[in-house]
């Protein structure tokens, strides 16, 4: 077994996430956050912790220096942790929507997921439903066909392949219904074979492959984009979050409008290209009166 360890000074105020996901494949003991990864088929036991504002230390342990050199890349980005956010900020620190929120909380930012094929399935799993449900299934999925760590009692997703292999009737009695139990079995079946490569730098080309199965639609592919391929200008506009909260800000609080995906990829068009940040960073911002997308117009265009 080998070990190896980075550690980063952050480009950009960081600070480690508190919210790790409830799917239980990410624990935190203490100040330190553990995960499983798999390189193929290869595991990767990873640990990141931050000792102090300016010093994140991600350690990895694998059978090989390069698998550990992998998973601590992989942690890098799903923390986030070398985003330098300084143009987002110095753009957005005076828009009137999201000022406040980037000036007091300059480390905000997606907890994103360290393998673009896992925001993917989760995606998919999380059509339609609340998250607590979701998150229930996901559980389900990972204690029963996901990968084990002997040693450390983690666990992992399941590969695409294994997911790919699965009758969609056993993803339905882990109450994922049928419909997205067939779409899951198919999307793991084109990343399986590689006719879909999340990871190719090419990511139009991986969506619209996806967008050709059916059962995947703009949220499934704006979440893979966003969590998996550290997308910033990605909104995942059908997300109802965005839909309540776009809703809210043209209303000045209604609790029961609603507007339609475009209408929340025309709000946050100002923020190009930083859109699916500004949602997140707008998430924050409490709801004092109407707000349109031409408010922003004057700040963004700084």
């Amino acid at each position: 077994m080998v070990e190896c360890r980075a550690e980063i000074t952050p480009t950009w105020p960081f600070r480690m996430p508190r919210m790790l996901g409830a799917d239980g494949v990410t624990r935190r003991r203490g100040g330190v956050v553990m995960r499983l990864l798999h390189v193929g088929d290869e595991p990767v036991f990873v640990r990141a912790a931050q000792p102090s504002t300016d010093r994140v230390v991600i350690g990895a342990e694998a059978a090989r220096s390069e698998l550990c050199q992998e998973g601590i890349a992989r942690m890098r980005f799903a923390l986030g942790v070398d985003d330098d956010l300084r143009p987002f900020y110095e753009r957005f620190r005076d828009d009137p929507l999201i000022g406040p929120v980037v000036r007091s909380t300059p480390w905000l930012r997606p907890t994103r997921r360290p393998d673009p094929f896992e925001a993917l399935a989760w995606a998919v799993t999380e059509q339609l439903i609340d998250y607590p449900r979701a998150a229930a299934i996901q559980r389900r999925i990972v204690w029963k066909i996901g990968r084990r760590c002997d040693r450390t009692g983690l666990r992992d997703l399941p590969s695409a392949a294994k997911l790919a292999a699965q009758a969609p009737a056993l993803l339905e009695s882990m109450d994922l219904a049928a419909s997205r139990s067939i779409t899951l079995v198919k999307v793991a079946r084109e990343v399986a074979s590689g006719r879909i490569d999340l990871t190719s730098p090419d990511h139009e080309a991986s969506w619209r492959r996806l967008r050709a199965i059916r059962g995947v639609g703009s949220w499934t592919i704006g979440v893979t984009a966003f969590l998996g391929q550290g997308r910033h200008d990605v909104v995942p506009a059908g997300d109802l979050n965005f839909i309540k909260l776009v809703a809210r800000l043209r209303t000045g609080g209604d609790p029961h409008a609603r507007v339609t995906e475009q209408e929340v990829l025309d709000f946050f068009a100002p923020y190009a290209p930083w859109g699916g940040l500004a949602a997140t960073y707008a998430l924050r911002t409490p709801v004092v009166g109407p707000i349109d997308a031409a408010d922003t117009s004057a700040a963004c265009a700084a």
